[in-house]
């Protein structure tokens, strides 16, 4: 029973990968931002608390966080395994979500703090189709233009370096200790997530098979 957790800094290509692995293992991928935005739109009893956190601009708890999360993974999809992205966050959360749904598989993505920087600095996203572009690694074609649709790119404001790094300070402080932790249980597969998304498809295919 494939029970996948992605780990990784930000800009270290999490999301790329995410929904072709689930695809490959045959399991729903489950993101805990898209599981408290469906509770808030569903109006179900946990959404509506986790509702009044998020408008406060609050995190919303971990006790709250793991029902929701609880909840999705006793549907019949997640029978036969899940993958999990951007969470646990932290120790607490994994050793609640442990109690849940023991990890199987661990997939670590290790890449040099200079090449997050790069990827994350260059990022920029189209505010029509969502198509993001890396001014370094993948420019589109006409400099600051989609070319999907012409619409001018957006560069976030937590992409800009100084957020950048904070977010990754952040990371380094929170969730790398989880490294450590998944070793212990012996269920923690580096990735090495530099290069082409491609080249990482491939590294990761070789470890879940």
């Amino acid at each position: 029973m494939p029970r996948v957790v992605l780990l990784g800094p930000p800009g270290s290509g999490k999301g790329t990968q995410s929904e072709w692995v689930a695809h490959s293992l045959g399991v729903p991928h489950l993101s805990t931002g898209d599981l408290l935005r469906a509770a808030v739109r569903e109006g179900t009893k946990l959404g509506l608390e986790a509702d009044r956190f998020m408008r406060e601009g609050r995190l919303v708890p971990d006790e709250l966080v793991l029902a929701i999360l609880g909840d999705r993974l006793s549907m019949p999809d997640c029978r036969d395994g899940f993958l999990l992205d951007g969470f646990p966050r932290n120790e607490v959360q994994a050793e609640a979500l442990d109690r849940i749904a023991p990890i199987e598989r661990v997939l670590s993505f290790e890449i040099p703090e200079s090449a997050l920087l790069e990827r994350l600095t260059g990022r920029r996203s189209c505010p029509k189709c969502g198509t993001v572009y890396n001014i370094h690694t993948r420019p589109p074609r006409v400099a600051d233009h989609c070319d999907n649709d012409g619409a001018t790119l957006v560069h976030r404001s937590d992409d800009h370096e100084g957020a950048a790094r904070t977010r990754l300070e952040v990371y380094r402080r929170e969730t790398a200790p989880l490294l450590a932790f998944y070793a212990g249980r012996h269920v923690l597969f580096p990735i090495d997530a530099t290069g082409a998304p491609d080249e990482v498809a491939a590294r990761i295919r070789r470890v879940i098979g």
